[in-house]
């Protein structure tokens, strides 16, 4: 569904860095909150914003429909099934845009051994709507942080996946990791040697340790793996929680490409997988590491 430019106006952040060579990228950013239909509508007008600005893959960040609902099962019991629920909304996305479309996470129960837990599932959707990979985040965030909320336990509430995924794309190989996979930096060089080129990262980032670790860690991760990297996250005040925001593209040289602040927005940039191969050629990493 196509919808009016008139409601575009509700958005503000919009970071253009189209200057290089290569097929436009975007990563979307939201502050969610426990209302699923705005959440949705809002994450429409962005994918919509992206695809007119020229992005043939679009990211969103993680949680983006149901955020903190306390009826996180139920959500996810109703996309245990292709094409129902927030699957099928992703699909249709994906589809009308035009646009591969990677939908950050969804609670989902398919395959989970736990009925009381749900899966915090990526799942990719080409440009025909036709749902091409999946992604389980595979690290918990299990940490105590001084803010507001004190405390997370998300394995109170989710099921842990186990495999990585690496999935082939119009704009490169993307490998697949949600928010606190970010710190794992084996993870990434994994993912590597599965063939990415690109890897995403759709996070939910606390402010507290957003402020702290954000850039080093992103920067970090698209420095060794060589990989571009998109991350798209949550940025402003929730219902219950702050986000620290600041979703980015970067390049494999380290080079923030696009970077927004904080509230919802876009930011768009150029994948060029010749520069990449000409910083993996002049510093062959993967062939020198040791220990593998």
């Amino acid at each position: 569904m196509s919808l009016p430019l008139s409601e575009f106006n509700s958005v503000s952040n919009e970071v253009i860095n189209l200057t290089g060579q290569g097929p436009a990228v975007a990563v979307v950013q939201l502050v969610s909150k426990l209302n699923v239909a705005d959440n949705l509508r809002e994450a429409a007008l962005l994918i919509q914003r992206a695809s007119l600005q020229g992005a043939r893959l679009v990211m969103l960040p993680e949680s983006f429909a149901v955020f903190g609902d306390p009826q996180m099962v139920s959500h996810g019991a109703a996309s245990a099934i292709p094409k129902r629920g927030l699957r099928l909304w992703l699909s249709q996305q994906a589809k009308a845009n035009n646009v591969w479309l990677i939908g950050g996470t969804i609670p989902c129960q398919q395959g989970i051994r736990d009925f009381k837990k749900v899966r915090s599932a990526c799942f990719v959707y080409d440009h025909e709507g036709e749902e091409v990979a999946r992604y389980d985040k595979i690290h918990m965030f299990d940490v105590d942080i001084a803010d507001s909320h004190g405390s997370y336990r998300e394995s109170d509430t989710f099921e842990a996946g186990d495999e990585l995924v690496v999935v082939d794309t119009p704009v490169g190989k993307v490998g697949l990791t949600i928010c606190y996979d970010l710190r794992f930096a084996e993870i990434h060089a994994k993912l590597v040697d599965l063939g990415a080129q690109i890897i995403v990262n759709g996070a939910a980032f606390t402010k507290t340790t957003g402020q702290a670790h954000w850039h080093t860690l992103l920067r970090a991760r698209a420095i060794e793996t060589q990989c571009y990297v998109l991350a798209a996250s949550h940025g402003g005040q929730h219902d219950h929680r702050q986000t620290f925001g600041h979703s980015m593209i970067i390049d494999p040289w380290g080079e923030i490409l696009a970077e927004l602040a904080e509230g919802p927005g876009i930011a768009v940039a150029q994948v060029n997988l010749n520069h990449l191969q000409a910083i993996r050629t002049a510093f062959p990493l993967q062939s020198q590491r040791r220990l593998k």
